[in-house]
């Protein structure tokens, strides 16, 4: 270890669907996090790792911070708050915008609480003219005292290395925590999971996709090392729902199956043979016990 290393950690925050996870995604150079336009994507703390000569910061997308509306919505909340704890910089995206509403001022109260250094991101500007940025930038000083505030496009990289840069300079001088190879403490099968997830969301309509956990029954490499066999449960709410997922002639289940092998197969570097089924448990979002089952642990937050 270097002396002058600096290593800390930094919770990405903001509310739901405003690029916390292509951010991440983005400075990690991999993608790890899934992205969809549908608000509540994230569910759990995904923790990515960047090194670099400077150091290493770990990061932690938290879901977005929102009014809950069933125990998985109080359990993603009750993660992304937690979180704000046991950090050492909190990077808060926000739209580039100068309203500002009831769900920002919520998070402002919430970081009012806490003397951890916060720096504002206001993502997606290459949506907006430059001359509107310095109102939004204004407008945003009004609820917060912000320790800097950087404009950026996480989508196209605009800026990203000015945050990594600036993160650098809050962190503290230590130890690196991860080997430098490493970059996610994710096990592969979440991971997987959340691939499937997230090519279901992007393949089905507006209402089902909040309705839907992705569970990983077996997933195992052959002898030769050439192929791993994936089998998954695509876990709905409603009969209805479950016909939509399949599709007809089971068309839609297998554009989601094939989506997912084609990323899967890209991340673990081998062919994949995957199995996907779809099963009804209804209300399964309000029951604490099929929470966890589908690997929501509150004993984790």
């Amino acid at each position: 270890m270097n002396e002058k290393d600096k290593s800390g950690f930094v919770a990405i925050i903001g509310r739901p669907n405003v690029g916390k996870s292509t951010l991440m995604n983005h400075l990690i150079g991999q993608k790890i996090a899934i992205t969809s336009k549908k608000p509540q994507t994230t569910r759990t703390k995904i923790r990515t790792v960047y090194t670099c000569e400077r150091g290493q910061i770990v990061f932690l997308d938290t879901p977005g911070i929102h009014k809950a509306k069933n125990k998985l919505g109080e359990y993603m909340v009750n993660v992304a708050e937690h979180t704000l704890q046991e950090v050492d910089l909190i990077l808060w995206l926000v739209e580039p915008s100068t309203f500002i509403g009831a769900g920002e001022r919520h998070i402002a109260e919430e970081l009012k609480e806490n003397q951890i250094p916060v720096i504002l991101v206001i993502n997606k500007v290459d949506t907006v003219k430059k001359e509107e940025v310095l109102a939004f930038i204004d407008a945003y000083r009004k609820i917060y005292d912000f320790d800097e505030i950087i404009p950026a496009s996480a989508l196209r990289g605009e800026n990203t290395d000015v945050i990594i840069d600036s993160i650098f300079k809050y962190l503290p001088y230590g130890p690196r925590f991860y080997d430098e190879d490493t970059i996610t403490d994710q096990p592969m099968r979440q991971i997987v999971s959340e691939i499937i997830r997230e090519k279901a969301l992007h393949a089905l309509d507006e209402e089902i996709p909040h309705g839907i956990a992705v569970s990983i029954e077996s997933m195992k490499e052959r002898p030769n090392g050439k192929l791993t066999d994936i089998e998954a449960t695509i876990v709905c709410e409603r009969d209805s729902h479950k016909g939509i997922i399949i599709g007809k002639k089971g068309a839609m289940l297998k554009k989601i199956g094939s989506n997912a092998r084609y990323e899967i197969e890209h991340l673990l570097d081998e062919k994949v043979n995957l199995k996907l089924w779809v099963k009804v448990k209804k209300d399964w979002r309000d029951s604490d016990f099929l929470i966890k089952n589908y690997g929501y642990d509150k004993k984790e937050i």
